[in-house]
């Protein structure tokens, strides 16, 4: 008879903790939920106390069957999913659907993979905390009831396919808020002045005028004032400034940070991040905790003393000050501090990297800075001029760690000394600059900045903020665009050796990448739930939602009574917007008539995405459509370019006997020729490209294809050695195989060689469907 089973969510956890355990355990994984509400209805009696109804999905019987088998065999189970509200869920699954008895059934749990760590957690079993599963479990219910009854009211209204979510219609207000100020935002133009100032000796002194000039009138007054001036130091100040370090991560600042140093996406980054976790190498990585333990602290202090001498550690204990912070773990830290990297990926080296530094910069001394600042007065005028400088007396924790910021650094650099100066002395300058510059507009969200929005307003929790931007950039709500930028001239006045002259520049502004975007789709959906939905919508009502899930978890509220409360005023909203009757969809734009028909052009939200229709439901001849291209909108597009699209397809000439025809598709502009496709770039229309511009692009095309392709075999034409993105491959019946790094030359391959390599490959063991090693929490 076995003697433990022990239950974990995922199989690369369950690897790490075999090792750590003895002979008289096993260890299997659930591959996260086995058991979820029924796909196929809301699944939940409304009438009985918002009781769901739970199924085990088909992919997961055999495993169950599984799962039961051993729990059978077992003297004791262990169940060992996560500490959070989705961990204590799985455990109560588990328990409900394998039949486990009370007596010889014990929860653990453990904020880091470590050895002590899972012997310390067997020694303290504990039951399942069923208020930690009642707040899951209203969190699910409620996510289902507005998915549930409010996406059909979106299909009908707008179009189908859509649906709304508790929190990711919130996020997608949020873009879509921060779109419309940038919209509303008129750039106001102001003169920028900076002077150089020469020192005795031959330094130079870099200064800036310390208020903005409203315009080139005002700078020209002021450049024409400084001909005449004498300049004076008339203010130095000394200040000590001290540096204190970012405290440990949480799940947000790991996920904002990621972004902004490394790159990841905020769903990359908890991927990493969970690897790491489940290969033993840090904490538990969803936390809003800034808590380190006791033990954790005796390490880093040690590691820090060690390494860098007495004076660069202080101890720190930090607080967590988040909204409804709602787990007891530590922050997020490598389980060994002294362990400089890790054996895995690239990434995971990275991130783990990212978090040890952090980890220790947390306990380390104050940066301990000097600031001068040196305010030089023009005689003729009441302004002055600043240059400030900081020294480093104390590097502190940025010996190991600068925290990263979401903002666009606009202003001067100022580290580095100032030459030493006297109170009184007198300057003379060199040339004086007034530069046009532009307010600017709020910057759009990155997903680092959205993610420190919504943990600011208390939306979602540590688990849900990935998902949530993963989910509303599928649903194709929101896009991670880019924006090209546009030209945009500048003034600039130079006063050198008393005279005035002024020169016009240019500047590529406003491109951006990375940032968040609302596609059409987005702001029409969001327009729709905020006009009738407000509730739902509101930050501050989504807040308190959260707020009321953390009572549930303490113990302190019933979730029936909450999810009956929220469903009282809910669903009466959802049948009044199921009863609106307008005359066109939500968004409909009408744009004017066609000449040719006579029939009326309108732009709207289709099945597939923005389109212009010719004609109505009403017409005697069927309505036309065609799509929008990428770079156009259903708020702004005029008569006569949605007039153009139906142009296409469109018949450009002839190239080598056979025809060129431009066309758009899902991807953009392109050209069809002798059934091959080539892309048009932005700088050509499809309606105007001439069929010389056409046969560039097609031989262009040829050119970078027969670059691709390194060898074909005459005796099989289907197989091929290509170069792709990636490297060189083989192609063989629409599969793709690897060429080993042994392989010096592939083009020398034969073709004997080539089948074997695909044999070799087709034979070997297939790696089994890669299942959740986490669970999929939703929105």
């Amino acid at each position: 008879m076995l003697k433990n089973l022990v239950i974990v969510e995922s199989p690369a956890k369950a690897k790490t903790i075999e090792k750590f355990l003895g002979k008289d355990y096993k260890v299997m994984s659930s591959y996260g939920h086995i058991r979820d509400l029924r796909k196929k209805d809301i699944s939940i009696k409304v009438d009985s106390d918002f009781q769901p109804v739970y199924e085990i999905p088909t992919d997961k019987k055999a495993l169950v069957a599984e799962l039961k088998k051993a729990a059978k065999e077992a003297e004791t189970v262990w169940l060992a999913s996560d500490e959070d509200r989705e961990g204590e869920a799985i455990a109560w699954h588990l328990y409900e659907v394998l039949g486990l008895k009370p007596e010889n059934t014990k929860r653990i749990v453990f904020h880091e993979i470590t050895k002590n760590a899972i012997l310390h957690a067997i020694e303290q079993p504990r039951d399942i905390d069923l208020h930690l599963v009642d707040a899951q479990q209203a969190r699910r219910v409620l996510d289902r009831l507005v998915g549930f009854e409010l996406s059909p009211v979106l299909w009908k209204k707008i179009k189908p396919a859509l649906s709304a979510g508790r929190v990711q219609s919130v996020a997608v207000r949020l873009i879509v808020d921060r779109e419309n100020e940038i919209q509303a935002f008129k750039s106001e133009p102001y003169y920028r002045v900076t002077a150089l100032f020469n020192i005795p000796g031959g330094a130079q002194l870099r200064a800036e005028l310390s208020k903005r000039l409203p315009d080139e009138e005002s700078a020209r007054e002021f450049l024409e004032a400084c001909k005449k001036s004498v300049y004076t130091v008339t203010d130095i100040s000394v200040k000590p400034l001290k540096k204190s370090p970012a405290p440990p991560f949480t799940t947000s600042t790991l996920q904002q940070e990621a972004g902004r140093k490394l790159g990841f996406t905020v769903s990359q980054t908890m991927m990493i991040a969970q690897k790491l976790y489940e290969a033993g190498h840090i904490t538990y990585m969803r936390t809003d905790s800034l808590n380190l333990s006791q033990l954790a602290i005796n390490s880093i202090s040690n590691l820090i003393t060690d390494e860098l001498g007495e004076k660069y550690l202080k101890v720190r204990r930090y607080h967590t000050n988040a909204k409804g912070a709602q787990e007891a773990h530590e922050a997020i830290r490598p389980t060994y501090i002294d362990k400089e990297t890790i054996d895995g990926s690239a990434q995971e080296k990275r991130l783990y990297r990212l978090i040890r530094l952090r980890t220790m910069a947390s306990q380390m001394a104050d940066a301990e800075l000097e600031k001068t600042t040196i305010d030089i007065t023009p005689s003729e005028r009441p302004e002055h001029f600043t240059a400030s400088g900081e020294v480093i007396k104390f590097d502190g924790f940025l010996k190991v760690y600068l925290e990263g910021n979401d903002d666009d650094d606009n202003g001067e650099d100022e580290s580095g000394t100032l030459p030493p100066l006297k109170t009184g002395e007198t300057l003379t300058a060199g040339n004086i600059t007034a530069t046009e510059r532009f307010t600017l507009a709020p910057p759009r969200y990155t997903e680092s900045s959205l993610v420190k929005k919504m943990e600011e307003l208390g939306i979602g929790r540590p688990s849900t903020y990935a998902p949530t931007i993963s989910t509303i950039q599928h649903r194709e709500y929101i896009v991670k665009g880019e924006k090209p930028g546009e030209k945009r001239s500048f003034n600039v006045m130079t006063l050198a050796d008393g005279k005035i002259s002024s020169s016009h520049r240019s500047e590529n502004v406003g491109a951006e990448k990375g940032k968040l975007i609302p596609t059409d789709t987005g702001i029409i959906v969001n327009e729709f739930l905020t006009q009738h939905f407000p509730d739902i919508l509101d930050y501050d009502f989504t807040a308190d939602m959260e707020q009321k899930f953390d009572r549930i978890a303490e113990g302190e509220s019933d979730w029936n009574q909450e999810i009956a409360r929220f469903y009282g005023l809910f669903h009466p909203e959802v049948e009044k917007a199921n009863e609106l009757r307008t005359e066109h969809k939500i968004g409909e734009r009408i744009l004017g008539t066609d000449p040719t028909s006579g029939e009326p052009v309108s732009v709207k939200i289709g099945r597939f995405g923005p389109i212009v229709q010719i004609g109505s439901t009403e017409s005697k001849d069927k309505p036309r459509f065609a799509s929008l291209r990428k770079d156009q909108s259903v708020f702004d597009i005029q008569l006569e370019d949605a007039l153009k699209l139906f142009e296409l397809p469109r018949e450009v000439g002839e190239f080598e006997g056979k025809q060129v025809i431009a066309a758009v598709g899902r991807f953009g502009p392109y050209l069809r020729h002798d059934g091959k496709f080539v892309s048009i770039p932005k700088d050509l229309s499809p309606t105007s490209i001439t069929i010389e511009e056409a046969e560039e692009l097609i031989k262009a095309k040829r050119e970078a294809d027969s670059n691709k392709v390194i060898k074909i075999f005459d005796e099989d034409p289907e197989m091929q050695i290509l170069n792709g993105r990636y490297g060189v491959y083989i192609a063989y019946k629409k599969s793709n195989y690897k060429i080993p790094k042994s392989v010096e030359n592939p083009a020398d391959l034969t073709i004997e060689q080539v089948r074997q390599l695909i044999e070799e490959q087709d034979n070997a063991p297939k790696r089994p469907a890669r299942r959740a090693s986490g669970r999929t929490k939703k929105s």
